[in-house]
């Protein structure tokens, strides 16, 4: 606990010290430009979309424009015809720290809920494409809402989770009460949001919250690995995929029972149904059209 406390001492205190640092202004392939984002093409067939948050030095700390690049970025990859998963990555140190405290300390309530504040951060969760976390050092806060965002999160072992906003007076505001509990359950999340204790990526395996750990230097390759895997697929097959998982966490079970029927059926007026099936058939690999 008196760690978190430092912890979120600390990051406080950057923000409150140091100027907005914009790091060197970068050009996707697509010719968009970012400041506080790194964004680029992975994959031997360069079908995975890369975004790796780039303030380093406030250890990633998600600051309204950082998040809007983000969702701008997101938008490129769901336009592009190349591109089948994304991966969503930081810095070794940290996935990000949290959220941009010297933004949110002047704020009043009028402002935030004339401004429904933070909501613009939910645009990670709306895309067709899976969004892969790949997640090393602080996942705290903001950050940890961030990777629950994600459909797929992938540790580094020395990855910790937490959503310490209890000890700033205030509550986690993108998710983190909601997502941590159907990932993790009652009673850990409750113990998380309120003591603001930390949990470790093996922990967070074992709970739920993360598929796999990896170490350290090898979590981001096998991110994009995954991403690779899941570019191969149909991407038109692999959206109605996504969208049936993500209705057993807002749905009764017959009416997610009904939602995944529904996009089995759709599936069979699709050409890449019928060549997977005819594949598996003849014996060969299948030559998916997304169509």
């Amino acid at each position: 606990m008196a760690l978190l406390c430092r912890v979120a001492a600390a990051s406080l205190r950057v923000s409150r010290s140091r100027p907005l640092v914009a790091a060197a202004v970068r050009a996707s392939s697509a010719g968009a430009q970012y400041q506080h984002i790194l964004v680029e093409k992975k994959g031997e067939r360069g079908n995975v979309g890369f975004i790796q948050l780039n303030r380093k030095k406030a250890l990633n700390a998600l600051c309204d424009e950082l998040m809007r690049e983000v969702g701008l970025a997101l938008d490129e990859f769901e336009n592009d015809p190349e591109i089948g998963a994304i991966v969503l990555t930081g810095s070794e140190k940290a996935f990000a720290a949290g959220a941009d405290i010297k933004e949110m300390v002047d704020k009043t309530f009028q402002e935030c809920y004339a401004g429904n504040f933070l909501t613009h951060w939910n645009h990670v969760t709306t895309g067709k494409k899976p969004v892969i976390a790949a997640v090393n050092g602080y996942a705290l806060g903001g950050g940890c809402e961030l990777a629950m965002m994600c459909d797929i999160i992938y540790a580094g072992d020395k990855a910790q989770f937490g959503q310490p906003e209890i000890l700033l007076g205030t509550i986690p505001g993108a998710g983190g009460t909601q997502r941590l509990t159907k990932a993790v359950g009652k009673s850990l999340a409750m113990e998380m949001v309120l003591t603001g204790d930390r949990i470790s990526a093996q922990e967070a395996k074992a709970s739920g919250l993360v598929s796999k750990v990896f170490p350290a230097s090898d979590v981001v390759d096998e991110a994009i690995k995954c991403g690779e895997k899941i570019a191969s697929n149909s991407k038109l097959i692999v959206a109605m995929a996504k969208e049936a998982v993500n209705g057993a966490f807002e749905l009764t079970l017959a009416e997610g029972n009904r939602l995944e029927k529904r996009l089995f059926h759709s599936t069979f007026s699709t050409n890449d149904r019928k060549e997977g099936m005819n594949a598996f058939v003849e014996k060969r690999k299948a030559n998916f059209t997304d169509q």
